[in-house]
């Protein structure tokens, strides 16, 4: 006798599909597992991450890069006794902010249109459910 790998059960917990029942409706909605809006999501939460970590990041980056690379410009002074360097990495509070406020932004503009559609579609989909 011959392993098949088609006929063992590898994901248990992967969803099964149901023989449609004679005589019944077919759906009019896809289920809310192929529902593409999922991966609409994925892909705003992707971008509002990279947005904000690069905001965050790239700005702390470029700091560590001028501190290593540029030390002359560092220790020059913008006003009497405040190093470029000091300055710099003060304004590194207010870029931390202005990361935060990006990912609140896009995440009321972009993700969370998407969340709420797809919890309208899993709540429409519970009460089809139940009500069957």
């Amino acid at each position: 006798m011959s392993y098949d790998p088609y006929t063992y059960d590898t994901y248990p917990w992967a969803a099964r599909e149901a023989p449609e029942p004679a005589g019944r409706r077919p759906h009019r909605h896809a289920a809310l597992g192929h529902h593409s809006d999922l991966r609409l999501l994925r892909g705003a939460y992707r971008r509002q991450r990279r947005v904000a970590t690069l905001t965050a990041l790239g700005y702390f980056v470029l700091f560590l890069i001028l501190s290593a690379f540029a030390p002359s410009f560092m220790t020059s002074t913008v006003t009497d006794g405040l190093p470029t360097g000091l300055l710099l990495a003060l304004v590194q509070v207010p870029v931390t902010w202005l990361a935060i406020a990006l990912y609140e932004q896009t995440a009321r503009r972009r993700v969370d249109p998407i969340a709420d559609r797809i919890r309208k579609h899993a709540e429409l989909d519970a009460k089809r459910e139940g009500a069957r």
